[in-house]
């Protein structure tokens, strides 16, 4: 916890989250959402959970309609959040997804403003320009993506680079906080990329030395650890501690050729593990990073079934590719 910030200072914005958490999609309304028989009674229940109409035959539509209510979501906790530090942990991805498509139009010489989220912490416009004076570790990211497309013409290096300042920023804004709760979050997403870097890395029949370069610093599990695995190590082994072990199964199977879909779900299911534990905190940060969390799965979620349901998928596949919610 920030210094000066004590956790009863979340007293007031702890019970409004625990109000907020009952509009949260439980599994029966997601339940109710998939065996829904029209589109027009998908919408009405939608409406009863007080989201607006949201049109899976229109993408495009649909995902600014989500970021709208995100945004709604942004400015309600900003008010009565004692550190606005955990508000801008959720953002940064966004910055960094600002800046990936920014840096690659530089390169290109297109507009990249339809690509653009206006979800960050800054305005993406400003990525456009002097990346000096971005906050954290955005400006230093930005100036690197550049150097790096300028020089080798590949944009997956550039987004590498991009991928590792976010987390280091993350990371930071983690410890800024003094959380111990937000820095077990960071840990555990970072560990969740280096598996995922692991098992593509495996999957594709690259070695060791490519995988040194895309695996991540500050997780529970250190690269070496990891670069064991493809020098041989037993993936499920070195996991098998770890709230992962059930995605590192899932991955070794992966590996062999069999389906990402239910090694990427078990991925996250993990992370919602971790964030269920807040749903005990009685007040304090942990409600907070849980419940901003929680809301970014139930996005998540509503897109897999509302583009599945479009597609015409059948409910046992799309149930299969949920996520697991906080309630």
């Amino acid at each position: 916890m920030a210094k000066g910030i004590r956790d009863t200072d979340y007293l007031a914005i702890s019970t409004r989250i625990r109000a907020m958490e009952n509009g949260l999609l439980s599994r029966e309304r997601m339940e109710q959402l998939l065996e829904a028989r029209t589109g027009e009674d998908t919408a009405k229940l939608l409406q009863e959970s007080g989201y607006p109409d949201l049109d899976a035959s229109r993408p495009e539509a649909m995902d600014a309609a989500i970021a709208a209510i995100r945004e709604e979501t942004f400015r309600d906790l900003a008010d009565g959040a004692p550190d606005t530090r955990y508000l801008d942990f959720f953002r940064v991805r966004y910055d960094y997804h600002n800046a990936k498509a920014a840096v690659k139009a530089a390169a290109l010489g297109t507009n990249p403003e339809t690509m653009f989220s206006g979800l960050g912490r800054v305005p993406a416009e400003e990525l456009l320009g002097d990346p000096d004076g971005l906050p954290g570790e955005l400006g230093a990211a930005v100036a690197e993506a550049k150097e790096i497309l300028e020089t080798t013409r590949d944009p997956q290096l550039s987004d590498i680079a991009l991928d590792r300042h976010m987390y280091a920023d993350l990371c930071a804004i983690a410890d800024g906080t003094g959380s111990a709760f937000l820095q077990g979050y960071v840990r555990l997403m970072i560990d969740t990329e280096n598996l995922r870097a692991l098992v593509r890395t495996l999957r594709m029949g690259r070695n060791a030395d490519f995988l040194k370069g895309v695996l991540l610093d500050g997780g529970e599990l250190d690269a070496d650890s990891v670069l064991s695995v493809a020098n041989g190590g037993s993936l499920p082994e070195l996991y098998a501690p770890t709230p992962l072990a059930a995605a590192a199964e899932s991955g070794a199977e992966a590996v062999k050729g069999a389906s990402l879909t239910a090694f990427e779900k078990l991925c996250d299911d993990a992370a919602m593990d971790y964030l269920t534990a807040a749903q005990f905190v009685p007040f304090g940060d942990a409600p907070l990073v849980a419940y901003l969390a929680a809301k970014e799965t139930e996005y998540t979620n509503l897109r897999i079934l509302l583009l599945g349901r479009a597609a015409g998928l059948s409910a046992d596949v799309i149930r299969s590719r949920l996520r697991a919610g906080y309630v």
